[in-house]
């Protein structure tokens, strides 16, 4: 087992990804720490979403290894990984628009896990979803919609908390008051794999950043390195 692997919550090691026969991901290695925030960065097409979706179950894994805890999990379903403690914001919400904002996050209490996550503590962290409750899904701001996707996240009572683009395209007092959730969030333990395509959130929350192009990592290192060199990451990621 690898000293990489020892020390982290959720690891890929060497992935590659297929989407038929295009390869999508190139050999690609990421790893978030117990309790850390790690951002993943890149322009649209880069391989963000295809990565997430390699570490939670939803893309198959070719070659390489997908590690939870240094256990090696590459055979695993979605679901397997959800009662490992892997939780899947995704980019599309997708938010049951028939079911009230109270019973999409119902729906995540199957999963069973324990932990400290309750309706309670999740109306507490996002008041605005409480107000709304009995409202249907399919009423909600984008904001709300976020805050309740990362809400029915939560209730899985995660160990590792994996969000694709949670700020795209909101109001900036609604993005602050997301970062200012997730760092609250962070802050009871819940490690985070954070995907963003500009810098703003990442800096804000993350100890350590990779940057993927093309299918493959083209950087990594601290929030410091990257401030750093931060004019040749952003011409990484720019359009």
């Amino acid at each position: 087992m690898s000293a990489l692997a020892q020390k982290s919550a959720l690891a890929l090691e060497n992935c590659d990804v297929f989407y038929g026969k295009a390869q999508a991901l190139h050999h690609v290695s990421i790893d978030v720490g117990e309790g850390e925030v790690v951002s993943l960065i890149g322009r649209n097409g880069a391989g963000k979403s295809t990565l997430l979706k390699a570490a939670i179950g939803l893309n198959a894994i070719k070659a390489g290894r997908r590690l939870v805890g240094g256990r090696d999990v590459t055979a695993l379903r979605a679901h397997e990984l959800g009662r490992l403690g892997l939780a899947f914001v995704p980019e599309n919400r997708r938010i049951f628009p028939n079911l009230t904002v109270e019973e999409n996050l119902q729906i995540a209490t199957v999963m069973g896990r324990k932990g400290p996550w309750s309706l309670e503590r999740v109306y507490g962290l996002f008041p605005r979803l409480q107000e709304r409750a009995a409202q249907g899904g399919d009423t909600l701001s984008g904001g709300e919609q976020q805050m309740l996707a990362i809400g029915r996240g939560l209730l899985t009572n995660p160990d590792v908390l994996l969000l694709d683009e949670p700020t795209e395209g909101l109001a900036p007092l609604i993005v602050d008051h997301l970062i200012e959730a997730m760092r609250m969030i962070n802050a009871e333990g819940v490690a985070m794999l954070l995907v963003e395509q500009n810098l703003k959130v990442p800096l804000k929350l993350a100890r350590r950043q990779f940057v993927i192009d093309n299918g493959r990592m083209v950087w990594s290192g601290t929030t410091a390195e990257l401030q750093a060199d931060r004019a040749r990451i952003e011409s990484l990621i720019s359009v």
